[in-house]
C-alpha cells in the first residue's frame, strides 16, 4: 500500500514537471494532456487518473508556489516600519522568482495561465497585499505604479538572456534595480 502511494506521488510529480516544461515551451493553451502523456511516456488515461483537465494540472503546478508567496507576504507583514516591510517583501519576492526561474515567466507571460490565476480570489488577494507592501514607501499613485513595475519587472526579468546567470548574480541585480525603482537604500552590508 505504501509503495503504491509513493508511485502515485512520483507519477503525479512527473506529470507536473512535464507540464511546467511543456507550458514554458508551448504555452498553457498550446499544451494538451496528450502532449504531457507523450512527454512522460505514458497513456493519456494515466494522466487523467491524476488530472482531469489542464486547469487541474496548472492548479497543481501553482499550489506550491502560492504557498511560497503566502509565506513571503506574511513574513513581510510582520515588521513595524514601511521600509522594513517593503524590504522584506522585495527580498521574499526576488528569492521566490529566482528559485522558480522557469515557472514564473510562464505564469506571467502566458495569457491563458495568467487569466486562470486571476480568476482565483486568493491569487488576487496575495498580489494586492504584495503591491501594498511595496507601494507603502511612496503613498499614492506613484508608489503603486513603482510597485507594479517592480513586480512585473522582477517576474518578467527571467528570460533567455538571464538563463545562464548564476542565481546570486541574478538576485543581486534584481534587488539593485528594484531598490532604485522603489526608492529603498541599499543595505550597508551590500555596499
Amino acid at each position: 500500500m505504501v509503495v503504491t502511494a509513493v508511485r502515485a506521488a512520483d507519477s503525479r510529480q512527473r506529470f507536473i514537471d512535464a507540464a511546467i516544461s511543456l507550458f514554458a515551451r508551448h504555452s498553457f493553451a498550446g499544451t494538451s494532456l496528450q502532449m504531457i502523456a507523450d512527454e512522460v511516456g505514458v497513456t493519456k488515461s494515466a494522466v487523467h487518473h491524476h488530472f482531469r483537465t489542464r486547469e487541474e494540472l496548472l492548479n497543481a503546478v501553482v499550489e506550491p508556489l502560492l504557498g511560497e508567496v503566502r509565506a513571503a507576504v506574511e513574513a513581510a507583514e510582520g515588521p513595524r516600519g514601511r521600509r522594513a516591510r517593503a524590504e522584506r517583501m522585495l527580498t521574499g519576492f526576488v528569492d521566490l522568482v529566482v528559485r522558480n526561474r522557469l515557472l514564473l515567466p510562464m505564469l506571467v507571460g502566458d495569457p491563458g495561465a495568467a487569466e486562470m490565476l486571476r480568476s482565483r480570489p486568493e491569487v488576487s488577494d496575495l498580489v494586492n497585499r504584495m503591491i501594498r507592501l511595496l507601494a507603502d514607501i511612496d503613498p499614492g499613485v506613484g508608489g503603486r505604479i513603482k510597485a507594479d513595475m517592480v513586480m512585473a519587472g522582477v517576474a518578467g526579468g527571467m528570460s533567455v538572456r538571464t538563463s545562464g546567470l548564476d542565481d546570486d548574480v541574478l538576485r543581486r541585480h534584481l534587488f539593485e534595480a528594484s531598490r532604485r525603482t522603489l526608492g529603498l537604500r541599499t543595505p550597508r552590508c551590500l555596499t
